[in-house]
């Protein structure tokens, strides 16, 4: 069976291209943390690196943070980099830079406001250091502040970029070959089709690549050449066998083979811990998850052990962490979730894409647990149609953590890594941490989402979680485009909300969320009673008479939603009562699982505009944000209750399924 890793493609191209196939020489000596190909065909190739450059007095003066870049083209023209919001030009911050045909450097920093020809920035914030060209390349390498205090520059923030890039064969000069000055950005020549966007984490810390990484041997867990079916949307289930191990090993890295032309359509991979004593009969095939006629035991495949989304590479973990592998209650057998986006369901696609498992005798002082964190995935979890910001949370409670890590580790564990998930409508993703009162810095924060970009976010520097502690998953979504609701569900037309935290050591917590109750959410529509007992999924409703006989799911769509109702509907949702999901691995609970309680966060996170002093003295407000103290923010405050108008128990409800 074959396993494909595009990445290993992409080294062997520019392998080539560094052995003086295609690059330019260049002096730079550089140690480049990060790099990326930005299209597929090789014709621009990304590296950067972050650094600290400090200004002002020990005592008072701030640390201004910089990023250097370095872009290798297949051009002798103009080449173009970019920064955007939504990866248009619209609002990008750009640079258009290369060596003109007498040889002289340039670098022009511009901004669009629309989609439109780029306008030359009054302030050039862009430092060029370096560029190169010989027949077929072109390389430049420059820097700047991460925040330049200059509006038309796009600040950079860690999360999700998208990068604009551009070639043209000619260069930005005048008829002797000097750089030509370009205000009003109409002496670049169009690019036409030689364009492109690719979301990156800028700020995403570089693994450290380990000294055992050789002395690892491997397992591939791949797919057997599954048919992708031809809906927009299919998770497909695979168990497998792991390796007989008689002692101890670790998993220290994990690779994505995904088959190439298939980037795209392979959106995630899950890897769940399944129950010991499975038959090997199992082994034979995979089956499409959470359908009726899956086999009962791919059900007893329940806790996370890694997970890895689009856009994401190899992940390596931390020097004193490892998965562990060979011990009693140790993974023996694993299913493989694969979700699979075909949104032109186009049919006859075979895949065999998986992962690559990486593991070593030699072992790491800590073994690596995984918590799946935020709003349960169920349909009470709804977000009206037209909405153009809508907020929900999933909590992880306090209850749940100091139950858990009170009994498992009091001294509490420490989170390296998370991943941030969501479908169409997200747009801004983050992990919010509370110890008592105090809200402490985000722990994650993607605040410009990609569905087609999700990649696991290092810590700078590790997070204590300690007994009693308070995480809150909160998800901005954008429905402005949809007629009907939004529900909480597999398809990538509905939503989710979840953050994987990865940390260290282990403990028995695999699942800690929260779902808010459907009672306050029905009573909002004027919902007074159902059919009970609840039979039918999803229930019916019986009062009032406009709603009767109709599910739930389809009482909501009926309601008008308008620009007020979807606002006072929002508050209502983020101040009800939640049902606690406080689970264990190999399907056991921690008590407090199904426990009703009040969030204690209740008030979504909110950017605060700050001043701060630039390089240049001047106070410049707008450009720097943190958290805002909440006002009611913790339990202490006044609780909105839920209607009780409505006669069911939400327990009851609960039993009829909450899952789609």
């Amino acid at each position: 069976m074959l396993c494909w890793t595009r990445r290993a493609l992409e080294a062997l191209l520019w392998l080539c291209l560094a052995a003086g196939l295609g690059s330019p020489s260049s002096r730079d000596s550089r140690s480049w943390e990060r790099s990326a190909e930005l299209d597929e065909g090789g014709r621009v190739r990304l590296s950067w690196s972050a650094t600290r450059a400090g200004y002002g007095d020990e005592s008072g003066g701030q640390r201004r943070e910089s990023i250097a870049f370095r872009v290798e083209a297949r051009t002798t023209g103009w080449v173009g980099l970019g920064f955007s919001p939504a990866g248009s030009m619209a609002g990008a911050d750009l640079v258009i830079g290369g060596v003109t045909t007498n040889g002289k450097p340039y670098l022009q920093d511009y901004f669009a406001e629309r989609n439109e020809r780029p306008l030359l920035d009054e302030r050039q914030d862009y430092r060029l250091e370096s560029a190169s060209q010989n027949s077929t390349h072109t390389e430049l390498i420059f820097s700047r502040a991460l925040d330049t205090c200059d509006s038309h520059d796009k600040i950079i923030v860690s999360g999700t970029v998208r990068v604009l890039w551009a070639v043209h064969a000619e260069d930005v000069e005048d008829s002797s070959g000097d750089p030509l000055g370009d205000p009003s950005g109409t002496r670049a020549q169009y690019h036409g089709a030689a364009r492109g966007v690719r979301s990156l984490n800028l700020l995403n810390p570089a693994s450290e690549v380990p000294g055992d990484l050789g002395l690892t041997d491997a397992v591939d867990l791949c797919n057997h050449n599954v048919e992708v079916p031809s809906s927009d949307t299919t998770y497909w289930c695979q168990i497998f066998r792991l390796p007989e191990l008689h002692t101890k090993h670790h998993v220290i890295r994990v690779e994505p083979l995904v088959k190439p032309g298939h980037e795209g359509m392979v959106h995630h991979i899950l890897l769940y811990q399944c129950a010991l004593g499975l038959h090997e009969a199992i082994l034979q095939s995979g089956h499409r998850c959470y359908q009726a006629n899956m086999p009962e035991e791919f059900r007893s495949c329940e806790s996370i052990l890694f997970a890895w989304a689009i856009g994401g590479g190899a992940f390596l973990y931390p020097p004193h962490v490892g998965l562990s592998l060979g011990e009693p209650g140790d993974p023996v057998f694993v299913l493989m979730e694969t979700h699979y986006d075909n949104p032109l369901q186009l049919s006859g696609i075979r895949d065999n894409s998986g992962l690559r498992l990486h593991y070593t005798a030699q072992l790491r002082a800590y073994d690596a647990g995984v918590m799946e964190t935020g709003v349960w995935v169920s349909l009470y979890h709804m977000v009206p149609p037209h909405a153009p910001h809508w907020v929900s949370q999933g909590h992880c409670t306090r209850e749940c953590l100091n139950e858990a890590l009170g009994t498992e580790r009091p001294q509490g564990v420490s989170v390296f890594a998370v991943l941030l998930h969501a479908h169409l409508a997200g747009r801004e993703l983050l992990v919010r941490h509370w110890r008592g009162d105090r809200e402490l810095p985000l722990l994650a924060r993607d605040s410009e989402y990609d569905f087609n970009f999700q990649e696991l976010h290092m810590l700078p520097s590790e997070r204590l979680l300690l007994p009693g502690d308070h995480l809150t998953t909160e998800c901005v979504y954008n429905t402005e485009g949809r007629v009907n609701m939004t529900w909480g569900g597999q398809s990538t037309h509905n939503e989710m909300c979840l953050a994987y935290v990865l940390y260290y050591p282990r403990v028995n917590l695999s699942r800690c969320q929260s779902l808010p109750e459907i009672n306050g959410q029905l009573a909002f529509i004027g919902v007074t009673d159902i059919y009970k007992p609840v039979t039918t999924w999803p229930f019916l409703i019986k009062d009032p008479i406009q709603y009767r006989n109709l599910t739930f799911t389809e009482a909501m769509d009926r309601f008008r939603w308008g620009r007020r109702q979807r606002r006072h509907f929002n508050q209502l949702v983020l101040r009800l009562p939640v049902n606690i999901r406080c689970s264990k691995y190999e399907l056991e609970e921690w008590s407090v699982q199904g426990m009703v309680t009040n969030p204690e966060v209740q008030v979504p996170w909110t950017s605060l505009n700050t001043s701060i002093v630039c390089p240049t003295g001047v106070p410049v407000s707008g450009h720097h944000r943190g958290p805002r103290v909440q006002g009611e923010g913790l339990a202490q405050g006044a609780q909105r209750k839920a209607s009780t108008a409505i006669t069911v128990v939400a327990l009851l409800v609960l039993t009829g399924s909450p899952s789609t």
